[in-house]
């Protein structure tokens, strides 16, 4: 660790005058013996002894006047810096409120995510927000940490935690086997993590809606379906509904210990469909993380916390679904873990990806997935637009929270789009 500023300073007033009496031989001498230990340039530390504890004089009336240098002002940098004719700012205020615009109409995403995600849409937002070819041109090549620092001041972060309601089930433990980690040949598209979400708001009384989550390991595809309850039969109704709608094969599923899974009516399913079927350790989440983190970054932010209850509540549900689930999959970036590696210290150091790309995006550059089912994503893509899709889950989610049986502080999201003007 380096000498504090305190330190140099008395450390340079007490070699100034032995410096400025030196021959230049000697200076050379005196600045290779103090640069180094003082942390400064050659050049730096040479002006800086010439010039300490010498004062300028100038006439002003007829009277010498001392002149001491010093720091300027705040307001004397902010003169200073407005008069200076240096680069101009690239990024103005106009790009700026069209950059917000689009930040608050994809949920706040990060800079990470909404940078690759606005460059895939371009066009849809162009014809949608009316932006001109010259902040078109910014949109496309902006980073995603100027992103960040763009929006600093207007992003706003909320943390809430809902309740877990997960009720283990005893039976068929033994015929079911636990699943600690996926090997290396399960890491390909098709073998997914299963959970449900209670709506269950501040208790967990009465019968309540559910949300089942389903994420796909090897390309973090997600499927969501509404439930009414949490009997077994509308889980199994809710997988067999997925594995009849997914683009690829379903290869496998892993669930926690939950009764509405380990049950006799989905383990004769998957047998009879050819579907590995395994459960995670009790009380280890990080078992399930793949589907544990969609809970949140998903189900949660755009359902909320509130409690809904009955068949109206649960239609409200798979209405919000039916637009959220080809936004998530097909239009939405996100950043997968690909590896942990264990340092020398001991700590772990974790890989990502270089670039966010959506699940559509891993599904096209597996080698695992076949032709047949690349083209069938992309006819179903060809049939979606995104800004569409993102105001109809604005309408759905706001059709939705009214229907929460307890009144809740959450602003409603307009599904109209936000003037730029």
């Amino acid at each position: 660790m380096g000498l504090d500023m305190k330190t140099k300073k008395k450390i340079c007033a007490e070699i100034c005058t032995r410096y400025q009496k030196a021959s230049k031989k000697e200076k050379a001498l005196i600045l290779d013996e103090h640069a180094e230990t003082l942390g400064y340039n050659r050049d730096y530390l040479a002006h800086l002894l010439t010039n300490m504890g010498k004062a300028r004089y100038v006439g002003v009336d007829r009277k010498p006047v001392k002149l001491v240098a010093k720091q300027p002002t705040k307001r004397q940098r902010k003169a200073k810096k407005d008069k200076q004719s240096g680069r101009p700012e690239r990024y103005t205020p106009e790009l700026v409120k069209v950059l917000t615009a689009i930040w608050k109409l994809f949920d706040f995403k990060c800079g990470k995510l909404l940078a690759p995600l606005m460059r895939s849409i371009m066009e849809c937002l162009v014809t949608e927000f009316q932006i001109e070819d010259t902040i078109r041109e910014l949109l496309m090549t902006i980073s995603p940490a100027t992103i960040d620092r763009k929006l600093k001041k207007t992003r706003q972060r909320f943390r809430i935690k809902g309740k877990c309601t997960t009720k283990p089930g005893s039976l068929l433990k033994n015929q079911i086997p636990i699943r600690v980690y996926f090997f290396g040949d399960e890491q390909k598209p098709g073998f997914f993590e299963a959970d449900t979400v209670s709506h269950c708001g501040t208790t967990t009384a009465g019968e309540y809606c559910q949300t089942l989550t389903l994420t796909d390991v090897g390309s973090t595809w997600t499927e969501l379906r509404a439930l009414l309850n949490n009997a077994h039969r509308w889980a199994k109704e809710g997988i067999q509904d997925i594995h009849a709608t997914l683009p690829f094969p379903m290869l496998g599923i892993d669930s926690d210990n939950g009764s509405e899974f380990i049950n006799h009516q989905l383990l004769d399913w998957c047998v009879t469909e050819n579907v590995k079927f395994t459960r995670a350790r009790p009380y280890r989440k990080n078992d399930s993380c793949f589907v544990e983190q969609k809970n949140g970054d998903i189900v949660r932010r755009h359902a909320g916390y509130a409690r809904f209850e009955g068949e109206a509540a649960r239609d409200a549900l798979a209405t919000l679904y039916a637009f959220l689930n080809p936004l998530t999959n097909y239009f939405y970036p996100s950043i997968k873990l690909l590896a942990k590696e264990k340092l020398p210290s001991g700590r772990h150091k974790r890989i990502y990806e270089k670039e966010a790309k959506s699940p559509y995006q891993r599904l096209m550059d597996s080698p695992d997935v076949n032709e047949e089912c690349k083209e069938e994503l992309r006819q179903r893509k060809a049939l979606l637009n995104p800004i569409e899709l993102k105001y109809a889950l604005n309408n759905a989610r706001n059709n939705l929270l009214k229907l929460s049986q307890k009144e809740s502080n959450i602003d409603l999201y307009t599904g109209s789009p936000e003037p730029l003007g």
